[in-house]
Formats: structure tokens, C-alpha cells, sequence
């Protein structure tokens, strides 16, 4: 999960702001991962970029939502004053907002985990799933009736 600010949240709905800076004692994140940011939705993570700040010119800012690497350092500054202070890593995080049937598919799987979850007994009792093309009931009768009385 990636939190933002309130007031960056309309620019990442609106895919104006598609990366973000964050400082952490090692990488979190990788390439191909979805993660998920409140009040916006799922992404999809395509980049991770150990950076040095001070290497940062405005073309980097404006996908961050900042119109000069001055104005993104003076932010990152007030957000993250004790990690710099402490020597953590800057890290450049590229992402997009899936799209609405990506969001609907990532909320099916992850309620389809959490019942997993809640309820590990009965994912195993279940078996893997049907094989392609074969209905899941169908699988059932099939192995009761293999069973020897």
C-alpha cells in the first residue's frame, strides 16, 4: 500500500501524477507488483529507481505533480526531514492507475483471498481448482465416484 497526501489524490485519479519519491531504508517495492493507494485505486508498480535527489531536474519533478526539482526537494524536505537526516535511500516509484476492469479484477481477487485466509481449512478441503474446461461440480462427482466403498 503506497499513502499520499489528500491533496495529491485528484492527480493521481486523474494520471497527472505517475511517480512518487519515497525514502526507506531499502527498496519496498518492485517492478510488476499492484499495490494499492486510498482514495485512488490500484496500480500497477513499473519502475523502481534508486535516485539521488540532488541529480533531480525539473523534467523529473513534473510526473511527481511538482514543477521544479526545487519545489519536489523542498516537499520531499517537509515530508521526510528524519529519513534524509538519517541517510535513507531515495527511491523513484513509476506507476499507473489500472483501468476500471483491472481495479474490479484486483478487488475480486483480494475478497477471494481473504476468504483464504479466513478460512484455510476449506480452500484445502476444496482441492485445487476445476481443469480447463471441466466445472468444478463436475470434478466433485467424478472423484466421489472413483472412491471405493
Amino acid at each position: 500500500m503506497l499513502l499520499f497526501k489528500k491533496k495529491f489524490l485528484p492527480a493521481i485519479r486523474a494520471a497527472e501524477k505517475t511517480q512518487t519519491i519515497r525514502l526507506w531504508p531499502f527498496c519496498r517495492m518492485r517492478p510488476g507488483q499492484r499495490s494499492y493507494i486510498p482514495g485512488a485505486g490500484y496500480i500497477r508498480i513499473l519502475s523502481v529507481d534508486a535516485i539521488e535527489l540532488d541529480h533531480l531536474v525539473d523534467a523529473d519533478a513534473r510526473p511527481d505533480g511538482f514543477p521544479t526539482a526545487d519545489a519536489l526537494r523542498a516537499e520531499l524536505q517537509s515530508l521526510y526531514g528524519a529519513q534524509l537526516a538519517a541517510g535513507q535511500r531515495a527511491y523513484r516509484i513509476r506507476f499507473e492507475l489500472l483501468d476500471s476492469a483491472g481495479q474490479a479484477a484486483a478487488v475480486a481477487e483480494r475478497r477471494q483471498r481473504k476468504r483464504r485466509e479466513r478460512d484455510p481449512a476449506a480452500s484445502r478441503a476444496a482441492g485445487p481448482g476445476p481443469t480447463a474446461g471441466e466445472p468444478a461440480s463436475m470434478r466433485r462427482q467424478s472423484r466421489s465416484k472413483s472412491k471405493k466403498p
